[in-house]
């Protein structure tokens, strides 16, 4: 087993996550190659995604994830095969999304299954992701009158 291309794919995926969430875009893309495949499906943004290429998985992102939506994202259990200058992955993962401007709060998990390339440079980059969740749900923040977003990196107040 390469140990060391396991734990490069594994560190992969959490700087994928990482990047995500703290919405920096141009390293974010640097974890996808250039003809990466995204098939995302969530119950909130209605039919499941379908995003061919590195630079409309990030285009989708950098438009839907702006400031207003504060996401986290949970990876665990990785199951990560290498073979040569490939390998797959499945992870097991949680999210959660504030929707600040509608006052919702979306919590999910699922598993997504991946498949990484190193490219020419050296590097491991995600080539195919995609999700398939246990379970989605939505609660509107108005209906839990205690509920109080004390910090958001992404508010003016906070920065």
């Amino acid at each position: 087993m390469d140990l060391a291309a396991v734990e490069a794919v594994r560190q992969l995926k959490y700087r994928y996550f990482r990047t995500l969430d703290l919405k920096q875009w141009d390293e974010f893309a640097d974890t996808l190659t250039e003809d990466a495949a995204g098939r995302y499906g969530t119950h909130a943004l209605g039919e499941p995604l379908t995003l061919d290429g590195r630079e409309a998985i990030t285009d989708f992102m950098r438009q839907n994830l702006g400031p207003s939506l504060v996401t986290v994202h949970i990876a665990n259990h990785p199951e990560i095969t290498v073979d040569g200058d490939t390998a797959t992955g499945s992870w097991a993962f949680e999210d959660t999304v504030i929707a600040t401007e509608y006052g919702v709060l979306i919590r999910g998990a699922g598993y997504y299954t991946d498949r990484y390339r190193r490219d020419e440079d050296g590097r491991w980059r995600i080539s195919e992701t995609g999700y398939r969740r246990v379970y989605e749900s939505s609660q509107a923040l108005a209906d839990t009158p205690s509920y109080q977003l004390l910090s958001n990196m992404w508010a003016s107040s906070d920065r």
